[in-house]
């Protein structure tokens, strides 16, 4: 919201500078965005003047040569040309001198037009940024009348030139600072200066039938209370310069008087109007009901919109005239022929009015208020102000009576505040005179008792204090919370440590980042096309995903439900910025929808993602490239940090390539999967040869030993042979180190694979693994002998999966 500091000092002036008044506003809640500069910048370059004459310049038909009274002393009148049609001499006009700098940024200068030389500039409404203007310049003997002002005087002097202007970020909880009115209470609050009367306190309007129109609400649970008034014999006129200049500076362009008039008290109460031309109300009836699906009607904006049976419409004998809380009908808008009008100033359900405004994809000043939830009692503040400035700008009379429909109000809540429960919460006490004095300079009504006070809420914060501890804060941002303690919680006997699964993820995570991956933060949020991107079957479990009720748009529609969503939208950013080499990781929540009579699986997942080379190529070295092994490799560095006891089984998954990819198993527990990307899918992000990997981090903590046992180092060397076997091409090389471990029995400490031969030597069909096994005693060294039997075995049990002792 922007608030005109001027107009927001004539309700609380703090006697701060714009940068004090900041300081206070952000400290206590109310946080100022910006500061911006509306009007000229350097106004003691603007002065009133008044055009002794105004001749045909000599050369230019559309241009007049002024002759201007500036009240310098010497006396003589400055020439400025003009092109103004409606300048004439013995007008009272605005001036710019030169050097003054205008709005825009630009500085005047002295020029000659034409071959005639030009002192400054007589001004127009635009030229000073405030209002949209017109042709002519501005007059002041037509602003003011009664009021003589002499050449020379400073023009800041007589109309509004110049503002700072505070660009507020309100919470959805805070409607009430969505008024100038509400700012400037709170300023009140956190500084103490004091704050002008209500703009409501005195109402013109009066209460009872009204005989003009007619009003009937048939949806009072979206609609709780609608109040209108009649005004007679309206005059519809460009709107007084303070009020053009106000509206300006506060973002609403300027229209006529009575539109500016709602616009006015909107953000001045925080409460949106809307004014309809009585006339144009067929049957002088209005309707308050849900729409019909498919309803069409045209907007303010010239658009035609489609409605459905969850919108509100306010419909006259002719159909729907406005969509209500968010814009008025064409049909029936103020426009310059106007002489009566019904002014509707009336409170909707906030839940509806946002939904609608998503629906129609039509957002405004009022449905960004009524949303968040205004209040019955500021119909009748706005209705207050609204009459006053029709009879004193428009010249309007006010019909007797005010239509009032809907339940009255709710009571108003009283909550107690315990002094003791005051200093618990903010690790220091507040004294109850100091309570006192913030909660009644924001409105609340207080009442002291034996422990504390009895606080009254307002009917403005009725949605948001609602708890003693709402109070409390309330208390706290007003007493300064930059001058709160720094105190630590009561532990309570918190132990304060990390759980086993919270200790696992930080190690895995630390453990990827050590091996020089760089952790990405995606979004929880996916696109549906994923599924088909993935190839995914339509029996898959991933497709058993969660749709979000109110997306922020089509492409973040579901949670995600695998990392790999966010993995390669990531890894497709880097490539296409000319970064082909990519190590990424990302631990986050994946989510996938529940089957029936089961919960949603929503579990904590670490996934990597492996393209192009793995390390900077050099004039030696071209550099090794992401494959399944690489992926492989990162994955045991993971799993054996947690002393896991893993292998990969064969599998297959539609996204991953046939023959590169398998199951991550810890015994029998499946964690994850891994292996390379189908190129399609791998295609469909633009990426080359790119291997993953993902696992569940909950499986992987519940199969990780929170206590690691340490055993006795060896005192007694190892015995380590060497073993070529033939095997059939089908045979797993896991399942060949199985059948070893599983023969060869406790003295064999490990074994590996370290050379794959296929070719004519072996035969087709068939490959050569040579293996290396470490054998070892804890209580003597071994010798070839102690070994052979084990070795024997070991050939016995491959050659059950037709393995042959090579040469």
């Amino acid at each position: 919201m922007l608030v005109p500091l001027s107009w927001l000092r004539e309700y609380c002036d703090p006697e701060l500078d714009v940068l004090g008044v900041e300081e206070r506003l952000t400290m206590t809640g109310t946080k100022v965005e910006a500061i911006h500069h509306h009007g000229v910048s350097s106004p003691e370059r603007f002065v009133v003047g008044r055009v002794l004459a105004a001749e045909q310049h000599p050369d230019a038909d559309r241009l007049k040569v002024c002759q201007v009274d500036l009240g310098d002393d010497a006396g003589a009148p400055a020439s400025i040309v003009c092109g103004a049609p409606n300048v004439a001499a013995g007008q009272t006009v605005a001036v710019a001198r030169p050097g003054a700098v205008m709005p825009d940024g630009s500085e005047l200068q002295r020029v000659e037009l034409r071959g005639v030389p030009s002192e400054g500039m007589i001004l127009a409404e635009q030229e000073l940024a405030i209002g949209p203007g017109g042709d002519g310049i501005i007059v002041l003997d037509d602003l003011t009348p009664d009021a003589e002002f002499a050449p020379g005087t400073p023009l800041a002097d007589v109309l509004p030139i110049a503002t700072d202007v505070l660009e507020l970020e309100v919470t959805p909880n805070r409607p009430d600072c969505l008024a100038v009115y509400g700012v400037a209470r709170e300023l009140h609050a956190a500084t103490g200066a004091p704050l002008g009367s209500p703009p409501w306190e005195q109402d013109p309007g009066s209460p009872g039938p009204v005989t003009a129109a007619e009003v009937t609400v048939e949806c009072p649970d979206l609609c709780p209370r609608f109040t209108a008034r009649v005004f007679e014999n309206v005059t519809v006129a460009p709107s007084p310069l303070w009020l053009k200049a106000r509206l300006s500076a506060a973002g609403q362009r300027p229209i006529n008087n009575v539109v500016d008039i709602t616009n006015y008290v909107m953000l001045l109460a925080g409460q949106p109007l809307h004014a309809f031309d009585l006339d144009r109300v067929a049957g002088a009836r209005l309707t308050v009901r849900r729409a019909h699906d498919g309803e069409q009607m045209q907007t303010l904006d010239g658009q035609t919109r489609t409605l459905d049976g969850e919108m509100v419409v306010i419909d006259d004998a002719d159909g729907p005239t406005s969509i209500a809380g968010l814009m008025g009908g064409a049909r029936s808008e103020v426009a310059l022929d106007t002489t009566r009008v019904l002014l509707e100033v009336a409170t909707w359900n906030g839940p509806n009015i946002h939904r609608s405004s998503a629906a129609l994809g039509l957002r405004s000043e009022a449905s960004s208020r009524f949303e968040k939830g205004l209040q019955p009692e500021q119909c009748l503040q706005a209705q207050a102000v609204a009459t006053r400035l029709m009879i004193e700008l428009c010249g309007a009379t006010v019909a007797p009576g005010t239509i009032d429909v809907g339940s009255p109000p709710p009571p108003p809540q009283v909550l107690r505040l315990r002094e003791e429960r005051v200093r618990a919460i903010l690790g220091v006490p507040v004294a109850r005179e100091r309570q006192e004095q913030i909660l009644n300079a924001l409105d609340f009504a207080t009442r002291r008792t034996d422990d504390g006070l009895d606080v009254t809420v307002p009917a403005l914060r009725r949605a948001d204090v609602t708890r003693e501890v709402d109070l409390i804060e309330e208390v706290a941002r007003m007493d300064g919370l930059e001058r709160l303690p720094a105190t630590l919680p009561a532990r309570r006997g918190a132990a304060g440590r990390l759980t086993h699964a919270q200790r696992v993820r930080r190690e895995a995570e630390d453990a990827l980042v050590g091996r020089g991956l760089h952790e990405i933060v995606g979004w929880s949020f996916a696109d549906p096309e994923l599924l088909d991107r993935l190839r995914l079957p339509a029996d898959d479990q991933m497709r058993r995903v969660i749709a979000v009720e109110n997306p922020l748009s089509e492409g973040q529609s579901i949670l995600r439900p695998t990392l790999l969503s966010s993995l390669l939208d990531a890894a497709r950013q880097n490539v296409s910025r000319n970064g082909p080499d990519v190590s990424i990781f990302e631990s986050g929540t994946v989510y996938r929808a529940p089957r029936e009579g089961e919960l949603a699986d929503e579990h904590h997942a670490l996934g990597a993602l492996l393209s192009g080379r793995l390390a900077p190529r050099s004039w030696r070295d071209a550099g090794a490239e992401a494959d399944f092994f690489s992926a492989k490799a990162l994955l045991a560095a993971l799993l054996d940090r947690f002393h896991i006891d893993w292998s990969v089984q064969q599998g297959s998954w539609p996204f991953l390539h046939p023959g590169r990819a398998a199951a991550v198993m810890a015994r029998e527990e499946r964690l994850g999967f891994i292996g390379e990307l189908h190129p399609l899918v791998a295609g469909s992000w633009d990426l080359e040869r790119t291997a993953v990997f993902a696992v569940d981090l909950g499986k992987l903590a519940a199969a990780a030993p929170a206590v690691v046992s340490f055993a006795e180092l060896a005192s007694v060397p190892s015995l380590r042979q060497d073993l070529a076997v033939t095997m059939p091409a089908g045979v797993l090389a896991g399942e060949v180190l199985e059948r070893v471990r599983a023969a060869a029995g406790e003295m064999l400490e490990d074994v590996d694979v370290f050379d794959v031969y296929t070719g004519e030597q072996v035969g087709e069909g068939r490959r050569s693994l040579a293996l290396t096994l470490t054998f070892r005693a804890r209580d003597r060294t071994l010798t070839d002998e102690d070994v052979a039997p084990l070795r024997e075995r070991i050939v016995a049990a491959l050659g059950e999966r037709g393995g042959e002792l090579r040469g």
